[in-house]
């Protein structure tokens, strides 16, 4: 037997206007944006608390959103989200950054640590206090479609099975697993042999009762030790696409014995683990073909349907702009997605998938959702004037102007250390 038929009568549980799978921070940023444009909005977590790999991942930092030269370039909501990060917890924002743009002249790029444990708690009171219904512990199962339109969701969860309607769905999941799904195409991406979680040491802890700030109590724990461009590669470690439960399996059952061994050699009174990663930290695992794909080419291109312009985390002057097409395909009127899933290629990738992007790309997808409602039409014909002044409004910078592009091929360096972002 290689296979099952099952037939189920499943519950009806509601009916929402936009329904958000995933509570990543691109997730909470489409739950928001709908939710603030009155719709009726529910928000689908597969954890116990919201925020991603920005939280739940242990990847809790705000890359530079700005230019490197002075000038905030991801604005809007994910402005918003990064002040939210930091305003009960600890932060390294640099201090000419604090009270807003310092201008030409700046010596430091915008960016910031945040409490990931905090920040979970904080996106989970935002929404709540805004009229965003969650459901935790929740797994979407799959799509109900009718041709090329998504009637609704069926989940499992401790209830059991259960179907939501939807008049819009936003993937948020980070692996495109429900428009995958559905039958959009997609991409597959491919990872490299990382992990970290986050210790003490009674070493940082004296560190950090000498300086008073307790992020300083902090130290990462590593399995494997990979970086974003591959650096530290173990040549016999295979690549990792993360779409299936064997893969994921294999990778963070390898990471976590890796780790352990290393734990095994320490002097086991002289340090603490105190969170592991709670789900993999894989970066590109699936995306969905798009419309259009952003690729480098695109640095300093102007789009017709930009919905908002992003920077490089790692270069100065770096510029680009979204367009809608990269969040949804011509022939699935009501879907969308956000993230880590939004279509881009090579390196483009990297640069569109990380905190400051993907919160702009779900301001941009719930945005657009409840704007494809108002004006019923599919997602991919949106009057797209209209959607662009409705994200300007909201503090988006849909455009970047031709100011910021400098005469000459831009400078590079000024490289964080990317290996875990």
């Amino acid at each position: 037997m290689t296979s099952i038929r099952l037939t189920q009568e499943i519950p009806l549980r509601g009916s929402y206007d936009v329904v958000v799978c995933g509570g990543g921070v691109a997730g909470v940023g489409a739950a928001l944006s709908a939710r603030r444009a009155g719709k009726r909005v529910l928000l689908l977590e597969k954890s116990l608390f919201l925020g991603g790999l920005a939280t739940l991942g242990l990847i809790n930092f705000f890359v530079p959103m700005c230019n490197g030269r002075g000038r905030q370039i991801v604005t809007g909501l994910a402005e918003e989200l990064l002040r939210l990060s930091i305003r009960y917890g600890y932060d390294t924002l640099p201090a000419e950054w604090a009270s807003g743009e310092p201008g030409p002249g700046a010596k430091t790029r915008y960016v910031t640590r945040f409490s990931a444990n905090i920040f979970a708690l904080t996106l989970m009171e935002q929404l709540l206090d805004e009229g965003v219904e969650l459901l935790l512990d929740t797994v979407v199962s799959s799509p109900l479609m009718e041709g090329g339109r998504c009637r609704g969701l069926v989940v499992e969860n401790k209830t059991g099975r259960g179907f939501y309607e939807a008049g819009m769905v936003v993937d948020a999941t980070g692996d495109a697993d429900v428009l995958a799904r559905a039958g959009v195409p997609t991409v597959l991406g491919q990872n490299f042999f990382t992990y970290t979680a986050a210790g003490i040491t009674l070493d940082s802890c004296r560190r950090a009762a000498e300086s008073g700030r307790i992020q300083d109590a902090l130290v990462n724990f590593s399995g494997g030790k990979a970086t974003l461009y591959g650096q530290n590669q173990p040549v016999d470690e295979k690549l990792y696409t993360g779409v299936t439960a064997e893969e994921v399996s294999q990778y963070v059952t390898r990471n976590q014995r890796l780790l352990l061994q290393t734990l095994k050699a320490q002097d086991r009174e002289s340090r603490e683990v105190v969170a592991l990663p709670g789900m993999a930290q894989l970066r590109t695992t699936r995306r969905i073909a798009g419309d259009y794909a952003l690729t480098t080419a695109d640095q300093y291109r102007h789009f017709e349907d930009s919905v908002g312009a992003i920077c490089d985390f790692d270069n100065r002057d770096f510029l680009y702009e979204v367009p809608l097409r990269t969040l949804c395909m011509d022939g699935f009127d009501n879907l969308l997605t956000a993230g880590r899933s939004a279509a881009a290629t090579g390196y483009a990738w990297d640069v569109l998938r990380v905190i400051p992007p993907a919160i702009l790309t779900g301001q941009a997808a719930g945005t657009a959702a409840a704007q494809a409602l108002d004006e019923n039409k599919p997602v991919s014909r949106l009057n797209v004037g209209r959607l662009q002044a409705s994200l300007a409004a909201q503090g988006v910078l849909v455009h970047f102007p031709d100011e910021l592009v400098p005469a000459k091929e831009a400078p590079q360096g000024e490289r964080f250390d990317t290996g875990h972002i």
